[in-house]
């Protein structure tokens, strides 16, 4: 008999995919114990979007929930997603930083490290594996999945075999989309278990409506592990729900061991938030449908359907089935990155703004440009060189890996912010998100931070458009929306991207952009 383990998502991205990761430290803590009991494989509790999140949104230090959690989950390792040299940021940090990051991580109560690049850069990720190693941690390497004419079997099965050399303790096939359909993951699942001895994890979400199917044909496959969320924060957007699987495979060859009635009690416990999420409005239950379109357009998330809200807003929803088929022409444009973040963002609102100007790349974010200059690593396959010409001019690209570029960070920001310092992970707070961060220490030095208050419910209704004046310039425009893209607001993946089209409605309304 072959023990499927399962990992559950609950404390990370089941809330992050449906309530924009505001689930607060204090309703988690009353049920750790009893994940605990279950006999999960591991429980994903950090990273993500909860560390901005928590300071940005909740008032709450994103370490001191790790140390709490630990400290109730005494037999069930802890595990965290972690963005390789972007750490949980929206740039490339420099090596010390991460080391730095992952030795605090590790010591405050991380068990698995699972650690992945937006394209598929070994390189990016390489500095965190070897640091999660040093340290004890379980390194547990990443693949983001997604499919093009470049992407297949034998590359995946490459990949993994690169990541296993690398010293990756366990493979995890990242589908963050939805996309990875039955019988091509019985296919995927069997060429990398072919290629290498380590186990193989397999995360996805519910999105397109396949991914229960999914998990059969992977767990056929030979599959170790898979992602799944308690039911009522399943589906949609969400992971496939614990309870169904579980069940479905007792009996089997594949049986979990693990309780259904140990988890209908936890269920219980998070279904009278739901219902609490659902009426304040946290909780969009247009998250939790399914759309079919996302195998289509390779878009994550909740991303088809705020397009639809937000391009209301912005007056511009005939438009939304152009900037839909926008979407996979920039995403080959720019060399096939998987759309993860930060790169679902980034093609995201190039698509945007190649549709609402009316041509092609006449307004490209520093973001978009990064993308091609190379700043977060080189793309799975090569960017049309006039592409890079008209979108860079005479910029040199970079071809090394980009974080040798960046000068060690830590002591000029412990010195910046001595007067905040209360503890030693505040510096990598701060680093990570500075902004944010520099207002959380100013409330916490003032005994401020206080409790956020519960969002009354709410019927959500267009913003009027701000009026804005001719001499306003096509500049400020650019800045608009890379301040929306880099602002990462901590939601769904694409969330950032699909913001910047409420921030766009003012010259759409003004007519000072094509429509």
């Amino acid at each position: 008999m072959r023990k499927v383990g399962i990992t559950e998502t609950i404390l990370r991205d089941a809330h992050q995919s449906l309530i924009a990761t505001r689930m607060r430290t204090e309703d988690m803590l009353p049920i750790i114990e009893q994940l605990d009991e279950v006999g999960y494989h591991s429980l994903e509790a950090w990273g993500g979007a909860t560390f901005d999140a928590c300071i940005r949104f909740l008032n709450e230090d994103p370490w001191e929930r790790l140390r709490k959690i630990k400290d109730k989950a005494k037999k069930t390792p802890l595990q965290m997603l972690l963005r390789g040299q972007n750490l949980l940021g929206y740039r490339h940090y420099a090596d010390d930083v991460v080391e730095y990051f992952v030795q605090k991580a590790v010591a405050n109560g991380m068990d698995i490290i699972r650690i992945f690049d937006a394209l598929n850069d070994p390189r990016n990720i390489e500095t965190a594996i070897k640091a999660c190693i040093k340290e004890g941690g379980h390194a547990q390497a990443c693949m983001s999945y997604t499919t093009s004419p470049f992407h297949s079997l034998e590359q995946f099965a490459k990949d993994a075999k690169t990541l296993e050399d690398m010293g990756a303790h366990s493979v995890c096939i990242k589908d963050m989309a939805g996309l990875l359909k039955p019988y091509d993951a019985y296919d995927l699942i069997k060429a990398i278990k072919e290629t290498v001895k380590i186990p193989i994890q397999l995360h996805t979400h519910y999105t397109s409506g396949v991914a229960s199917m999914t998990y059969i044909k992977a767990i056929e496959a030979g599959v170790d592990v898979v992602d799944t969320a308690i039911s009522p924060m399943s589906g949609g957007t969400s992971q496939p729900a614990t309870e169904p699987l579980v069940a479905s495979l007792q009996g089997t060859p594949y049986d979990t061991g693990l309780d259904l009635l140990k988890l209908s009690d936890i269920a219980e416990y998070f279904r009278p938030f739901r219902e609490k999420w659902i009426e304040n409005g946290m909780l969009d239950t247009k998250m939790l449908g399914v759309d079919a379109n996302a195998l289509i357009y390779q878009v994550p998330g909740g991303m088809l359907s705020n397009l639809v809200s937000q391009l209301k807003q912005a007056n511009a929803l005939d438009k939304y089935e152009e900037v839909l088929r926008e979407v996979p022409r920039v995403r080959a444009d720019f060399g096939y990155p998987p759309l993860v973040t930060p790169s679902s963002q980034i093609v995201g609102t190039q698509a945007v703004f190649n549709v609402l100007m009316g041509e092609r790349y006449k307004m490209v974010p520093k973001e978009s440009k990064g993308i091609v200059k190379g700043e977060y690593g080189q793309s799975p396959a090569p960017i049309d060189e006039e592409l890079v010409k008209k979108i860079l001019g005479d910029e040199e690209r970079i071809t090394c890996r980009p974080a040798d570029l960046i000068k060690p960070e830590l002591d000029t920001i412990r010195e910046k912010i001595a007067d905040y310092i209360q503890q030693d992970e505040d510096v990598l707070t701060y680093a990570l998100l500075p902004q944010v961060a520099e207002k959380f220490f100013k409330l916490r030095k003032e005994g401020k931070l206080g409790q956020v208050e519960e969002p009354a419910p709410k019927t959500p209704k267009a913003e009027p458009a701000k009026a804005q004046t001719a001499e306003e310039d096509d500049d400020e425009l650019v800045a608009v929306i890379s301040a929306a893209v880099a602002a990462a607001e901590g939601g769904n993946n694409g969330q950032y991207a699909i913001s910047s089209i409420k921030q766009v409605s003012p010259w759409v309304l003004s007519g000072r952009l094509h429509r």
